[in-house]
């Protein structure tokens, strides 16, 4: 079922157009044209939710109201979320269209009994409407489900604390592993996670097992799909920097091999995050990682780095440059027993390589020059160049999801996969109501001419947020 009639054209024209609204593009990076706002759920392990005092009734929008009534331990707040989306020349073939809508409402409830204990429950229920190609299950579609259902045990400043229980998992950029907010129905993981924090660095220990979104019954963990990590973060190991060393192992099973057999997934991933302020105005971002394993008689030997430099201008307008390369290995023989593509793990993937979100950060060079300011007060526009090759030759194209979109049989003559313009630009309309389009073109190369029928790709999109029950 496509959702129709829980989304029908008059009501959405009605949403789109009154409520448009969306500052909350959860999981962008730094250099992407809207931060990501805190999600209504996710707090810091060890942190109790801020316990504002409620604003003024004179003051607070009807729909934000129900705090005032509520004992200063508990909060409750929601978020609904409208996108209207499409993609032209779906898989590069002409004339292949979509346009949908996206529709998504949470509501979070938080209970601080005191400074060391605290409790969050997240409700959600996404749906999609007028989709035509295509799946319309998750990512797109979510039934009213618990997403999130965690205890935090641990004040902030404790050496120690806990979280249990079914939460995000969002580190660094996410460029390994992050909550896909921008996706209808995001991600969580059943997790127990161990903060220890000292003067010098805070590292968070986790095992996980990934939440899968069931259509016809409350999601569930396991399926043999297991992560386990440590993620360390410190402030003063490097001069106006962050170091944030990390390392993950993921364990699946039931996956094809390249000699044949399926076996199961044993994957360390180790790599460290930089980030930080350089002289003339300039800052940088640096994140490489290296993977070793092994998946029944194959070995696993790949790796990925980003860089990236901004130069931010002073005076009117806040102009920043950006530069950034992106580098992810691919495999030279798909049947020699060495599994040579990174595998990008669980990111939040969307804008990274590309607003598209057709290239992921699997087999790929890729360059990116953008331009951010702000023209007006509050509203964030940016501009942004990215033009794409393969590592290697012999193996595939992958989304921003990881899967396999293209790949030409005995290698492709030709690397380069194509050129991408993107444009997007954010504002907030009030406190609790704002919104983000925009619109990518992508321009196929030597590449995707050879491996699909190589039409022109292009995706809009126009989304909005609305916060109630919250005092802001």
């Amino acid at each position: 079922m496509r959702d129709r009639q829980y989304l029908p054209r008059a009501r959405r024209v009605c949403v789109v157009g009154l409520l448009l609204a969306s500052h909350q593009v959860a999981g962008q990076s730094p250099s992407s044209p809207v931060a990501a706002q805190p999600n209504a759920a996710q707090t810091t392990p060890g942190t109790a939710p801020a316990q504002r005092p409620p604003a003024p009734t004179s003051r607070a929008p009807f729909p934000n109201r129900a705090n005032e009534l509520l004992p200063s331990w508990l909060r409750v707040r929601a978020e609904f979320r409208e996108r209207v989306e499409g993609a032209e020349s779906i898989g590069f073939t002409e004339d292949r269209n979509d346009y949908y809508a996206l529709s998504r409402i949470r509501l979070n409830v938080a209970a601080t009994p005191s400074q060391s204990l605290s409790f969050q429950v997240n409700l959600h229920d996404a749906r999609v409407g007028e989709k035509e190609i295509g799946p319309v299950v998750a990512p797109f579609r979510g039934p009213f489900d618990f997403r999130l259902a965690f205890s935090d045990i641990g004040s902030a400043r404790a050496p120690v604390a806990f979280r249990v229980g079914r939460q995000e998992l969002a580190f660094g950029e996410q460029r390994l592993l992050g909550h896909l907010a921008w996706v209808n129905t995001g991600r969580s993981w059943d997790a127990a996670r161990l903060i220890l924090r000292s003067k010098v660095m805070q590292v968070d220990l986790f095992a996980a097992s990934l939440v899968r979104v069931l259509q016809d019954e409350l999601d569930r963990s396991g399926f043999g799909n297991q992560l386990f990590g440590a993620y360390g973060s410190s402030t003063t190991l490097l001069p106006q920097g962050t170091v944030e060393p990390f390392v993950f192992y993921r364990e699946d099973e039931n996956l094809p091999s390249e000699l044949g057999p399926r076996g199961t997934l044993q994957q360390t991933t180790a790599g460290v995050r930089l980030a930080g302020k350089l002289p003339a105005r300039l800052d940088y971002g640096i994140e490489m990682a290296a993977q070793r394993g092994s998946l029944a008689q194959d070995s696993v030997n790949a790796w990925a780095g980003h860089w990236q430099v901004r130069e931010s201008f002073a005076g009117k307008g806040a102009v920043k440059l950006i530069s950034e390369y992106n580098y992810a290995s691919g495999d030279r023989d798909s049947l020699d027993g060495t599994r040579g593509t990174f595998d990008q793990l669980y990111p939040t993937g969307h804008d990274k390589l590309g607003l598209s979100d057709q290239v992921g950060w699997k087999n790929v060079h890729h360059l990116r020059e953008g331009v951010e300011f702000t023209p007006l007060k509050s509203t964030l526009v940016s501009f942004s160049y990215h033009t794409w090759w393969l590592a290697s030759r012999t193996d595939g194209l992958y989304s921003a999801t990881g899967a396999l979109i293209a790949r030409v049989p005995g290698g492709a003559a030709s690397s380069h996969v194509g050129h991408e313009l993107d444009i997007q630009a954010s504002r907030p309309l009030t406190p609790q109501i704002a919104l983000i389009g925009g619109y990518a073109h992508l321009l196929p190369g030597p590449f995707l001419k050879q491996a699909t029928p190589g039409a022109t790709y292009s995706a809009p999109y126009i989304m909005g947020t609305y916060t109630f029950l919250a005092e802001r």
